[in-house]
């Protein structure tokens, strides 16, 4: 009720000047405090049932000084207020006092609105004073709740610590009611206990008690109260069976009754109980079942909202581990793929795994119908001595035979530990086929989280120490339905989890990928070398009077067979033949056309004495045998001695002109005209004779070294083939000087990769 009101109803009293009989007929039924209070010492004249509830039926006497009856009034100035409306006449109003009331260890908080409103006698003087209070207790303690409760709901919702939020409702609810301790237990993710969650006032014996307490029909008020999803009231403990086992602990932490209500989430799901003891045996009161319904539904507020930040926080930490996962996988994946050659790649695959999955690996391959072990990387370089112990080595050796047999993961602990063995340093080393030679991978180290990475340590952590191989997984390194070999983790101390299986076979399986390329790879080139091989001579012959050099370099990796040749053969008479050529293409119809058109020379030019005869022999040869899309580039020559200089009869066809460096140092063109080979019947043309004598040298190349590119775009062209030649100092280079200084031209005006053969031949006259 308002002030305003009050006050109204002391200005009707006033007015009408009842006598004691009139307020009793007035305030009897009313919901306010009322008293009548005469004369000077503030004699009882009346009061209302209110009023006798307020400070207690027993102490309700008429006629007796206020102060006598409610001495506790004086301390607090009640008094004085009183003395003070009695002698000036003005009345006193007060919002919210707070007054204790009650006798001694009987005492009673309590909050009102009060107003002391002078009487008047029919002379108009002050006879007593009338006092008008409504007691605001509940609704005081209603806003000091509220107040409390947004407090807390405000330290929900900036994410305080769980911990720090349930022990502030704890200390609030028993500031407001000193007489309660309060507890909360939360649910453990196994279902059948509950956990400590907050108990300030409780001694920490027995919080530590009643940490893990199970959840079941009779175990106490909070188990009970969790297993029944409802509240249980235990008024006295030491009586009630449902505490049996707990009694003596509930009375060395001196409480004597607990009420327990379980606290529940939105979705049904039990989070925890809300607990109130009192320290003697009691039931409890409207105010304390108030208390904690609504204290749990906050308490369950919070749980639900830690819970939330923890399921996105682990939510948010297994994303991160898996970007972590898939970029260790990527790198370990491109970084092995980078690896052309087949042993490599497994070599590569062992060493990237230590100490990132394991600190100790092997891989074992099939060849020719049997296992070898071809890589072992460790974590440190003691740590590969544990693998030749008795027992251990045969123990791996029969996991690594299963898992090529069955085609799947095998894990499992070795019987046969190896001799104790310190474990120090972070490199790694592998070992090749035949342990023949070693070197050092860059050692990964550890991401914060401990998850793996190729800049990541060994997840499950082998510290420096006395070490021992424990346990094992072999995974299959399969490709195309066929299992070739076998990637094996051991691990040293600590067991391999789950997840260390799973990137180790999603890293197998891309590496089994990867080596099988590589194998075919390798296999290819070899024999695209050994194709080549059989089409250019397996070595120069010795010329008498010249010195000969060549070369060739195939284009890119040397997939396939170029169809650039090169060819110097004998011939009846002294004379030799030498030529070289370039067949449009690449691969077997390359291959097939270059080895028909140097069989032809060789066979035409032992028969057909004229170069011309057999330039044309070669072209027959090839428009009845080939396509009409195969040509020829072409320059056949034959060479003999005569007195001391060496003479040469060359026919061009379509081919890059020959160049001439004199001993002297200067350049000639042989620009002869003569059109592709296997393009028309007939060849135009009669032989240009060339005379080369001591220190001159004839330089034949293809157009993969005059027409090789730089980044630009632009030719290397004639001159600079002409310039590289001329570079040669000294007096009468020799073939090998003058093809060195060529070859080292062309790689420095346009890298090592080469989009076309080039292939070069030499001679000089000696």
């Amino acid at each position: 009720m308002s002030t305003d009101r009050l006050g109204s109803i002391t200005e009707r009293i006033s007015s009408l000047n009842r006598r004691s009989t009139e307020y009793e007929d007035l305030f009897d039924q009313a919901p306010v405090i009322f008293a009548a209070l005469s004369g000077p010492r503030h004699r009882l004249e009346a009061a209302n049932p209110a009023f006798l509830e307020a400070v207690g039926g027993d102490r309700g006497q008429t006629g007796v000084p206020i102060g006598e009856l409610l001495p506790e009034l004086g301390p607090q100035g009640v008094l004085d207020r009183l003395d003070e409306v009695y002698r000036t006449g003005t009345a006193y109003r007060a919002r919210g006092a707070r007054l204790v009331l009650g006798a001694p260890r009987a005492e009673r908080e309590g909050y009102f609105d009060f107003t002391y409103e002078p009487r008047r006698d029919a002379d108009g003087e002050v006879d007593g004073v009338v006092v008008i209070a409504v007691d605001i207790t509940a609704y005081h303690h209603t806003q000091v709740l509220a107040a409390e409760q947004r407090v807390l709901l405000e330290q929900i919702a900036r994410d305080a610590p769980l911990g720090e939020i349930l022990t502030g409702m704890a200390r609030a609810i028993e500031e407001f009611s000193p007489d309660l301790i309060v507890s909360v237990l939360l649910a453990d993710p196994d279902g059948a206990h509950l956990r400590h969650g907050a108990g300030p006032s409780l001694p920490a014996f027995y919080n530590e008690a009643i940490d893990g307490v199970a959840i079941g029909p009779d175990t106490g008020s909070c188990g009970t109260a969790a297993y029944l999803r409802a509240p249980v009231i235990v008024t006295d403990i030491a009586t009630d069976p449902r505490w049996d086992g707990y009694q003596e602990l509930a009375q060395q932490a001196g409480v004597a009754a607990c009420w327990s209500t379980p606290i529940m989430g939105v979705d049904g799901q039990l989070l925890g109980t809300f607990a109130m003891y009192h320290r003697t045996p009691r039931a409890p009161d409207d105010k304390d079942v108030a208390l904690s319904g609504a204290f749990a539904r906050i308490a369950a507020l919070a749980i639900e909202r830690r819970r939330a930040l923890e399921a996105g926080e682990a939510a948010q930490e297994r994303e991160k581990e898996a970007r972590e996962d898939l970029a260790f996988v990527l790198d370990a994946s491109t970084a092995i793929t980078r690896e052309p050659h087949y042993f490599d790649c497994l070599q590569c695959l062992a060493r990237l795994t230590v100490p990132s999955l394991a600190p100790l690996c092997t891989v074992h391959v099939v060849e020719d119908g049997h296992t070898h072990r071809i890589a072992v990387a460790s974590d440190g370089l003691a740590g590969e001595s544990l693998l030749p112990a008795p027992g251990l080595s045969d123990e791996i050796d029969a996991a690594v035979a299963r898992a090529l047999a069955s085609g799947t993961t095998e894990t499992g602990r070795l019987r046969a530990a190896g001799p104790e063995s310190r474990v120090v340093g972070s490199e790694s080393r592998v070992t090749g086929p035949k342990g023949s030679h070693e070197h050092d991978g860059t050692a990964s180290r550890a991401r914060p989280d401990g998850s793996s990475g190729l800049d990541g340590s060994f997840r499950l952590g082998t510290p420096p120490g006395r070490s021992t191989v424990t346990g094992y997984v072999c995974v299959p390194l399969a490709t195309r339905g066929r299992t070739f070999g076998v990637l094996t983790l051991l691990a040293t101390d600590r067991e391999l989890d789950r997840h260390v299986i799973a990137l180790a076979e999603e890293l197998a399986r891309r590496a089994a990928s990867s080596a099988d390329n590589a194998h075919q790879f390798t296999d290819r080139v070899r024999l695209a070398r050994e194709l080549q091989a059989g089409l250019l001579p397996p070595e120069l012959p010795t010329v008498p009077g010249a010195e000969l050099a060549a070369s060739y370099h195939p284009a890119g990796e040397g997939l396939d067979v170029g169809g650039d040749f090169y060819d110097v053969f004998p011939l009846p008479d002294d004379r030799w033949g030498l030529m070289i050529g370039d067949v449009c293409g690449r691969g077997a119809a390359a291959a097939t056309t270059t080895g028909m058109v140097r069989h032809t020379a060789r066979a035409a030019a032992r028969l057909l004495h004229d170069p011309a005869a057999v330039v044309a022999a070669i072209n027959d040869a090839l428009i009845e045998g080939t396509s009409e899309d195969t040509f020829v580039s072409l320059i056949y020559g034959e060479l003999r001695r005569e007195g001391g200089r060496l003479v040469l009869d060359m026919m061009r066809a379509g081919h890059v002109p020959p160049l001439i460096r004199r001993a002297d140092g200067t350049v000639e063109q042989l620009a002869q005209p003569g059109q592709l080979l296997g393009i028309a019947p007939g060849v135009d043309g009669s032989p240009h004779q060339v005379a080369l004598f001591p220190g001159d040298s004839l330089v034949l190349v293809t157009d993969g070294i005059t027409e090789a590119r730089d980044t630009d775009g632009e030719f290397f062209e004639e001159q600079r083939l002409a310039d590289a030649l001329v570079a040669v100092r000294g007096p009468a280079p020799s073939a090998a000087a003058l093809l060195e200084s060529v070859t080292a031209a062309v790689t420095a005006f346009a890298g090592d990769a080469t989009d076309d053969d080039q292939a070069a031949l030499v001679l000089t006259a000696s």
